[in-house]
């Protein structure tokens, strides 16, 4: 088949195959086409700025403002500075189709980072790895989390880092346009920027309302989004208006068991703000190694068998605290406590792991009232327990 540049098809044959009135616009058609392929093309080139010019406007008929204000940035200007804010995540994964990555925010120039509570922070060592916008790779450690609103911060080193402020943070109604910025499906590996969907918040509701078949601990207010946010690696992400000010966190992918539909959404920055503040404040974390070697013990610390538990076999380096069997007539079976209940907190502080939580409770004496937080399908449920005597 040859090759035919139809700008230079003659206006005989033209004629022949259309007429001669339909000649001349079919021929003017393809040229126009071509002249638009042509143009996409081409690589996009940044405009130089012009030199100010004191005359005023021309005025005439077309003339108009611009819609967003003079000064104001513009839409690509707004998306690369927020790009720079985001990272990527990778940790635990890459088995049974689990993948080993998501995305994070930082949300302090230190090197605080929001992303969402996910088995792909659980890592044997307890670190994972960041990469920032500029590709710097970097270890992060688990400041604090709380499944109950499926947040975690982060921390890596550093300083005057671009971050997205949680005070500064702005709320949104159904209709607004709004910024969607994560490491879907992986794409950036180093520094390469984020990827950005455009979408607008269709409503504003309480995610137990449309639970349904959705699997999640969370039943706060969510933002349902517009826009196709529900991927691999977009947990943790970061939402924005369409100035660049923080609105939300991407929520973990959600799918309705009853129509399999997935569920866009993110929770509003004003839902999880507090718990940020009470992780950093150290109100809600895991023990740290170091502080544990230094805190006092009491003489006759809580045990298991006081409080009428017993664990899954502890046959991993971090075993899930599963509730193997809870002793008939104990505290925790006055209590309500259930056989394959999920230990999540005690006393606040987060619980990974069997060794974890027997080695917590060496630093609660028996005397005192033991507060836990357990899982139960995708429940939580909290319980008060006290020691034998």
């Amino acid at each position: 088949m040859r090759n035919i540049d139809a700008t230079k098809i003659g206006l005989p044959t033209l004629r022949k195959a259309f007429g001669c009135n339909a000649a001349a616009a079919c021929r003017r058609s393809l040229a126009t086409t071509l002249g638009s392929l042509l143009l996409l093309s081409l690589p996009l080139v940044a405009q130089e700025p012009t030199a100010k010019s004191d005359a005023p406007p021309a005025a005439g008929p077309t003339a108009t403002a611009p819609a967003d204000g003079a000064g104001s940035p513009s839409l690509s200007q707004v998306v690369a500075q927020a790009q720079t804010k985001a990272v990527k995540i990778y940790g635990a994964g890459g088995l049974k189709g689990l993948e080993s990555y998501q995305s994070g925010f930082l949300i302090s120039a230190t090197g605080h980072i929001l992303t969402a509570w996910n088995y792909v922070l659980d890592t044997e060592s307890g670190e994972v790895t960041v990469i920032l916008h500029d590709g710097r790779r970097m270890t992060a450690t688990m400041v604090g989390a709380d499944p109950r609103l499926e947040i975690a911060v982060l921390k890596v080193e550093g300083e005057a880092l671009p971050f997205a402020s949680l005070e500064s943070a702005a709320a949104v109604e159904p209709g607004a346009r709004v910024l969607a910025f994560s490491n879907l499906f992986n794409v950036a590996t180093g520094d390469e920027p984020v990827s950005v969907l455009k979408g607008i918040v269709s409503a504003k509701t309480p995610l137990s309302a449309r639970r349904g078949g959705f699997e999640t601990t969370y039943n706060g207010t969510v933002y349902v989004l517009d826009a196709m946010t529900n991927n691999p690696g977009a947990a943790g992400g970061m939402l924005t208006d369409r100035k660049g000010r923080l609105v939300g966190m991407l929520g973990k992918e959600l799918k309705n068991s009853l129509n399999n539909t997935w569920l866009n959404y993110a929770m509003p920055i004003g839902e999880i703000a507090g718990a940020v503040d009470d992780i950093l404040a150290g109100r809600v974390r895991p023990r740290a190694a170091a502080a544990a070697e230094n805190a006092k013990k009491p003489k006759e610390p809580a045990t298991l068998a006081l409080l009428g538990l017993s664990l899954v076999p502890d046959v991993l380096p971090k075993t899930p605290p599963f509730i193997d069997r809870v002793l008939p007539g104990s505290s925790a079976a006055k209590a309500g406590v259930l056989a394959d209940d999920l230990v999540l907190f005690v006393n606040d502080r987060t619980i990974s792991s069997c060794k974890g939580l027997r080695e917590e409770l060496t630093f609660i004496d028996r005397l005192d009232e033991i507060r836990i937080i357990v899982q139960r399908g995708q429940d939580l449920k909290e319980f008060v327990l006290e020691c034998a005597e």
